[in-house]
């Protein structure tokens, strides 16, 4: 079972009403950047029903504002290419208009300044909920992510979404696609990015709309939708079968405070409380599953019934014509032997392995296992960014610990050309790993202020795995990507063989709370030392470019022993620690 950190939820500033006009007056003047202007996708808010029941808890009140509202698309995709240069540069987002047939006919930027992160569309939602007696006791936005593809809105629509699942929160992502496909309805609802919000149990109604600032960007008609909602309390002691009835609020039960029970059987136990019935998630791939990312995998978020003219309920799970995120990506699979003949490495597309600067930095003591010791831990990604993915084989001999290593090049119709031994996975037992790591893929060192001694250095083996969306606008970068549900990708300890893949556009994340990933600072003196991320830093791997594999991140010690602190400065505009 795979340890993971718990995230706090992500807060998210609101922008000020007079930041609003001065956006609305953007969005007004904004016009395509094609010569003419074509029709745009038809864009509507909907709601699946006009009542919902949600779930407030006596151990934890809150409610989670799951209200069934939807976008739909039709006539063409909402699609959006979100990137930025560089870390000191702003994030843009730019509108592909298509029209229904997929077929590229303008484009148009959004406002500058609009965006923040990558999380989504901020203030996209205004939610009003009054009570029985007609007081407004909650008047708030939320941000829509594009990508909570939730189900068909008509029989004709693709049977698959081709954007990816889930908006990108890592800190230092580059660039995202966001869409809502063809005929699809995207949940409005924002999931971690929304807080739970007080209201004792009875009834009320709440009105969902679009804010006027992206009705004027999308041509959204002005169509706001209500619906009736009954507050339930209820208490984490209820009996075996009431989990059951959780469904009603979308609310998933495999989870309670924080921590993922998903997959253990919890005989004798009642009703858990779910943090929110969609996690924040790296936007990695349709399985969700971020393994050993920082964030938890989100549960499906059941389809509700869409559009009451065009079909019935839409089914849970995944299959022709739906998905809901609750797929695990399959492992790829290795070559059925190890390679023959002589090796090489042909003159094709390679990977081009780079870091990205250390985040989730914190430090702490070393508890009841370690007393007297003091560790800085943090997260650290390397990421593909192209245009070849990354494949790597091991094959065990019999009796033998550890496997043979190789990477294996392809044309570009995707046969296998070349290959070339690349070192070694070894199996690695530590609590919160346990899978096949391929060995020194990375190495962290803490340097001294002139960022050139070290002080502390490590290495990382990595189980290769497409934890986190770093950048989907790249070229060739792959929104769907295989191998990102690790209890899979790395194969099991009595495996004779196993294939890891980093794939275009995606990263892997190990995080601060993994075992070797801190640097012990007993001892060391207070003041300005960078952390340094290096992919491949042995070489064995064959990349387009190795001048870009290294990432500096700042930090501040201070603190006396037992007690030390760290300052993480802002990373030129990201200002996350």
């Amino acid at each position: 079972m795979m340890t993971r950190s718990h995230q706090a939820r992500m807060s998210r500033s609101a922008i000020a009403a007079a930041a609003a006009i001065a956006v609305t007056a953007g969005v007004v003047a904004a016009a395509p950047d094609a010569k003419k202007a074509e029709p745009t996708p038809k864009l509507s808010l909907i709601a699946a029903s006009t009542s919902v029941t949600l779930d407030s808890w006596k151990e934890d009140p809150g409610v989670y504002l799951d209200l069934g509202t939807y976008v739909t698309a039709e006539n063409g995709p909402l699609e959006l290419r979100v990137n930025r240069k560089s870390y000191s540069d702003p994030i843009i987002a730019k509108q592909i208009i298509r029209d229904a047939k997929g077929k590229q006919t303008g484009t148009k930027t959004l406002p500058k300044r609009l965006l923040k992160d990558f999380a989504g569309l901020p203030d996209f939602a205004k939610i009003t909920v009054k009570d029985a007696a007609g007081k407004t006791v909650l008047d708030k936005t939320e941000a829509f992510c594009p990508n909570n593809a939730s189900g068909r809105i008509h029989p004709e629509a693709p049977a698959n979404s081709k954007y990816p699942q889930s908006c990108p929160v890592n800190p230092f992502t580059l660039g995202s696609v966001w869409g809502v496909e063809n005929g699809w309805a995207s949940n409005t609802y924002a999931g971690y990015y929304s807080t739970p919000v007080a209201l004792p149990a009875g009834k009320y109604t709440a009105k969902v709309s679009v804010t006027k600032a992206y009705r004027d960007l999308f041509g959204m008609a002005d169509k706001p939708q209500t619906v009736k909602v009954t507050v339930r309390e209820r208490s984490w002691e209820e009996g075996e079968g009431v989990s059951g009835a959780s469904t009603k609020s979308g609310h998933d039960m495999s989870k309670m405070s924080g921590h993922d029970m998903s997959g253990h059987s919890m005989p004798g136990h009642g009703a858990m409380r779910s943090p929110a019935p969609a996690a924040a998630t790296s936007g990695a791939g349709p399985s969700y599953n971020v393994g050993h990312g920082p964030y938890a995998p989100a549960p499906p978020a059941l389809p509700w019934a869409l559009k009451k003219a065009a079909l019935k309920s839409a089914q849970a799970g995944d299959g022709p014509g739906r998905t809901d995120g609750s797929r695990k990506a399959p492992a790829v699979q290795p070559n059925a032997k190890r390679p023959t003949g002589k090796a090489s490495v042909p003159d094709v597309p390679k990977p081009d392995l780079r870091s990205l600067p250390a985040y989730g930095i914190t430090v702490s003591d070393g508890y009841e296992e370690v007393p007297g010791k003091d560790y800085l831990a943090f997260s650290a990604n390397v990421w593909n960014a192209g245009p070849a993915k990354l494949v790597v084989d091991g094959f065990r001999s019999p009796g033998k610990e550890l496997m043979d290593a190789y990477q294996y090049f392809y044309d570009a119709n995707g046969k296998q050309v070349g290959y070339t031994p690349t070192g070694t996975m070894e199996w690695d037992p530590r609590p919160g790993h346990e899978h096949w790591h391929f060995t020194d893929f990375a190495s962290y060192r803490l340097l001294k202020a002139d960022k050139k001694e070290t002080v502390r250095s490590g290495k990382e083996a990595f189980c290769l795995a497409n934890t986190d969306a770093v950048d989907y606008t790249v070229k060739n970068a792959n929104w769907h990507p295989d191998n990102t549900d690790l209890s899979t990708a790395c194969g099991q300890e009595n495996s004779v063989s196993v294939r890891e893949v980093l794939d275009v556009g995606s990263g892997d994340t190990y995080t601060q709370d993994l075992p070797g990933q801190s640097f012990d600072i007993t001892g060391l003196a207070n003041g300005t030392y960078y952390i340094q991320v290096l992919a491949n830093p042995e070489k064995r791997l064959k990349e387009t470019d190795l001048t870009n594999n290294s990432a500096l991140r700042k930090v501040v010690l201070g603190g006396k022993p037992g007690a030390r602190t760290v300052t993480v400065p802002a990373h030129e505009r990201v200002d996350a620690n």
